[in-house]
């Protein structure tokens, strides 16, 4: 199976008729967040296999020349806060960052992080149960706490994600939000986890 992900800034050659020819053989999309929901919407269509997106800290409803109103990209299923098989594949999701700004969308203290995590686990068992594992890959917008996150309020990872991984283990963390340059590590091993910051895109092989 491959998976493309996507994440924080508009990929010119996903965006036209280019992602049929260059990702064909893509079996799901995953959006780790900070993307214009028509960009979203568009992926969708060319490629018409399973989306599942969470949400990114600077996420908003967009106006489109219909007069029509998106708060969510079409096509795509919102995996925040819990999980879903799809092709075999266990996925979990968890949207937004580290609150810096009081009542702004899509923002968490760690302890509400936490307290959202917590309301996983019921699905969480029931995976252990049904498919002898926990999640395989868990999607996020944030990173975890010292692995690929900043210093600064706004993109300081979850260290709740931290315990996740090492309680459930799943194969992949895939997140966004802090962007990456050349030279900059975007891989990183931890416990039996991959973690992988997939801005702006990456094609995951499993």
């Amino acid at each position: 199976m491959k998976i493309l992900a996507v994440s924080d800034r508009v990929v010119p050659h996903l965006y036209s008729a280019q992602i049929r020819r260059q990702h064909a053989d893509v079996e799901v999309v995953l959006a780790c967040g900070d993307l214009s929901y028509s960009y979203l919407e568009y992926i969708a269509s060319m490629l018409n296999v399973p989306c599942l997106f969470v949400h990114g800290n600077h996420d908003q409803s967009e106006h489109l020349s219909s007069g029509a109103v998106l708060t969510e990209p079409g096509g795509w299923t919102n995996l925040d806060g819990r999980s879903v098989e799809v092709k075999g594949v266990l996925l979990g999701g968890l949207e937004g960052s580290m609150r810096y700004r009081p009542n702004a969308p899509y923002q968490y203290t760690e302890g509400e992080m936490a307290y959202k995590v917590l309301r996983m686990v019921p699905g969480l068992l029931l995976n252990r149960l049904r498919y002898g594992r926990y999640l395989d890959v868990l999607v996020t917008h944030a990173p975890a706490r010292g692995i690929h996150d900043g210093e600064d309020a706004a993109h300081r990872g979850f260290e709740v994600y931290l315990r996740f991984l090492a309680r459930y283990r799943p194969r992949y963390l895939l997140h966004g939000h802090q962007h990456t340059y050349r030279g900059q590590v975007c891989r990183t091993r931890y416990l039996e986890t991959e973690v992988i910051n997939v801005y702006p895109s990456r094609v995951i092989e499993w």
